[in-house]
């Protein structure tokens, strides 16, 4: 038994290779066939550690009677949305033009044209509870489509939709005509508005459960506090960083994130890790603990790095996508805990001691189990280092979690530029090593020239990058820089948009597309500009176009930065807070980064490498910093010691032998 997914990479697809469905992959194949075969295209699109595209495949794609259904009426075709996040972003449009809503599993029913007609996410087999049954769909759409006149009717309709949802994807909100007002902070003044009402003050958070990380907005958030001096501010994001570490979505045995909350108090997570969701928090976390000095937000940094480090990462230096939320067909199995299990391998007092302190009751927390957490006020400095070891050494011995071992550019970026913060942080070299081993691994494997792909497994390269691609590690390039202050990553940084430029960019409208030059041809061609999970390619361009321009000061950066901020001030002006990482970039482009020159003093460390780490452990990581080992014409040192030249809002302040904080 298989289908035509043999021999396919795609951890995913690979997945659903053995089902009784006759999948195909995407490709003029499949298409060529339901033309061939006057049949209606049925496409599924999800990813390896999705817990309700698992549930589908189980109840749906591996019964006989469902393939049946599907081999008979229909041409089945399977995609990894993260191998190809354009057809998932068109067809996802589609669904929530049809809905309201959207997800994964994505289901969509196409003409063999490849245009849309019906759409939804995930279906039970059988109709019931108020759920149309996925079988009866398939009858009903197979019946229409071969009846007289119903396969028209279903095309002229597709054709009708493809027009409708692609007018908007393919230009935007507005025109670039009506974009004539310059980027102004208001619209991040309104953003704080509108976080700081739906903010949850108990429980931290925004919005009722289910409750997402979204780490760019609470990075906005902890940048516009610094910026305007507002401390209120801060604790938006403050209040809702500890309750997510106190919380069960952190795994307080083997660290790192869960996907989300499925509840108002961050105790039950989807348990799924994604490699870009922890990236995102180490930043946010490195950035929090810089602004405040908390050492609980750097302690949560470290560990979930510690995590992606031990787990997620290649033998060169590489980081895999995703750990499954699912063992032996159960959610969460892996993580939750029974109290005499606990006590049983801690030992009767450790035991107990370790139960009181995470929360864990006979009685359990989580369906009967228990999941380790610590909303209960203990401290998160607990002493239980050995404890915690034990556990997880005992916790492998359970059935072994799926790892989704794709190694995919945009997400790869996201952990380099997380660890070059980290390091800069910490003023620890060890996470600038592991940053620039995975930046060599997407060099080698992911590039040809200026040109990037999606991603690999076992070194085969799957498609052509997109925009996400291009400005994510554009973006990871720049903070490589930073955190080096090496000129090979600012010039690669500046190839890389200019590579993005040449294939995405919109001239008449405004903005990047998703697709670009190198990009295959779909039904519409999407721009996107809303910060969801993931913070949009379009957000990322401002940002890499902004410090691009004030590192170097070329005016053709400051030119492309500002005509961005501008299409995305538009873009962002009916609901700003669904554009953090935009505002970010924003900001960063109102209110320049405080320069600060260092000559350092040979006394103040035993070696260059410990003074330079020294010092960059205690300047703001709102900063544009370069060190000096050595005084030249115009730097040199006061007093004989180490000195700051300090230049911010277009003045240079005395040299002083004193750390500069924030601004």
């Amino acid at each position: 038994m298989g289908n035509h997914l043999k021999g396919q990479t795609s951890p995913y697809l690979l997945q659903h290779a053995d089902q009784p469905v006759d999948w195909y992959p995407w490709g003029d194949t499949a298409f060529e066939k339901a033309a061939r075969e006057n049949k209606p295209v049925f496409l599924s699109i999800g990813y390896s550690t999705c817990h309700w595209c698992h549930v589908m495949a189980r109840e749906s794609f591996e019964s006989k009677e469902i393939a049946e259904l599907l081999n008979r009426d229909f041409v089945s075709v399977k995609v990894d949305r993260e191998e190809r996040p354009d057809i998932d972003s068109v067809y996802m449009s589609v669904c929530q033009a049809l809905t309201g809503s959207g997800g994964w599993p994505l289901s969509v029913f196409l003409t063999p044209n490849r245009e849309p007609f019906f759409a939804g996410t995930y279906f039970p087999p059988e109709t019931g509870y108020g759920m149309t049954g996925f079988a009866d769909i398939l009858r009903t759409i197979a019946g229409r489509w071969n009846t007289q006149g119903g396969k028209k009717e279903l095309t002229e309709a597709a054709r009708h939709l493809v027009e409708q949802v692609g007018r908007e994807r393919t230009a935007g909100k507005r025109t670039a005509g009506k974009r004539t007002v310059p980027p102004e902070e208001r619209l991040a003044e309104r953003a704080v508005e509108i976080f700081a009402a739906g903010f949850d003050r108990k429980y931290g958070g925004f919005g009722s459960a289910p409750k997402f990380p979204t780490p760019h907005n609470l990075l906005f958030l902890i940048l516009y506090a610094e910026i305007r001096g507002e401390p209120s501010v801060f604790r938006l994001a403050e209040k809702t960083l500890e309750q997510m570490r106190r919380g069960g979505i952190f795994d307080h045995i083997g660290f790192g994130f869960s996907r989300y909350s499925t509840d108002r108090y961050y105790l039950v997570p989807h348990f799924e890790k994604m490699l870009y969701d922890n990236a995102l928090l180490i930043m946010a976390y490195g950035a929090a603990y810089q602004s405040s000095g908390n050492g609980m937000f750097l302690d949560t940094a470290k560990k979930t790095a510690a995590y992606v480090l031990r787990e997620m990462t290649g033998c060169e230096g590489e980081f895999y996508s995703a750990q499954d939320a699912d063992s032996e067909g159960e959610e969460g199995k892996f993580y939750v805990w029974d109290y005499r299990e606990i006590k049983q391998v801690l030992g009767p007092e450790r035991g107990r001691l370790f139960c009181r302190h995470f929360g864990i009751t006979e009685e359990g927390n989580f369906e009967g189990k228990n999941i380790p957490n610590l909303l209960n006020g203990s401290e998160t400095a607990d002493g239980f280092g050995e404890e915690k070891e034990a556990l997880y050494a005992y916790r492998k011995s359970r059935v072994r979690l799926h790892l989704d071992d794709k190694v995919l550019t945009s997400w790869n970026a996201l952990m380099i530029g997380a660890l070059a913060i980290l390091s800069r942080v910490t003023g620890t070299s060890y996470y600038l090593s592991a940053a620039e081993k995975a930046q060599q691994f997407v060099e080698k494997y992911l590039t040809d020239g200026n040109l990037l792909f999606v991603g690999c497994r076992s070194h085969i390269r799957s498609a052509k990058g997109f925009l996400d691609e291009y400005a994510y590690y554009g973006a990871a390039l720049l903070l490589l820089y930073e955190a080096s202050g090496k000129d090979v990553y600012l010039e690669r940084a500046g190839q890389i948009c200019g590579e993005a430029f040449r294939q995405f960019t919109d001239e008449r409208n405004g903005g990047y597309f998703l697709c670009g030059l190198e990009n295959e041809t779909l039904v519409m061609k999407p721009k996107e500009t809303y910060d969801g999970a993931l913070p949009s390619g379009n957000s990322v361009m401002a940002y890499c176009l902004v410090r691009l321009f004030q590192i170097t000061g070329d005016g053709e950066y400051g030119r492309l930065a500002r005509r961005q901020l501008v299409f995305l001030s538009g873009e962002a002006e009916d609901y700003p807070a669904g554009h953090g990482m935009f505002l970010l970039s924003l900001l960063l482009y109102l209110h320049p980064m405080p320069e600060i020159t260092v000559v350092m003093a040979k006394e103040d460390g035993k070696t260059e490498k410990d003074s330079t780490a020294s010092i960059m452990r205690a300047l703001p990581l709102y900063a544009k910093v370069r060190i000096l080992t050595e005084e030249t014409e115009g730097y040199s040192l006061l007093n004989g010691k180490t000195t700051y030249y300090v230049c911010k809002n277009h003045v240079c302040l005395p040299p002083s032998n004193e750390v500069p904080g924030n601004p």
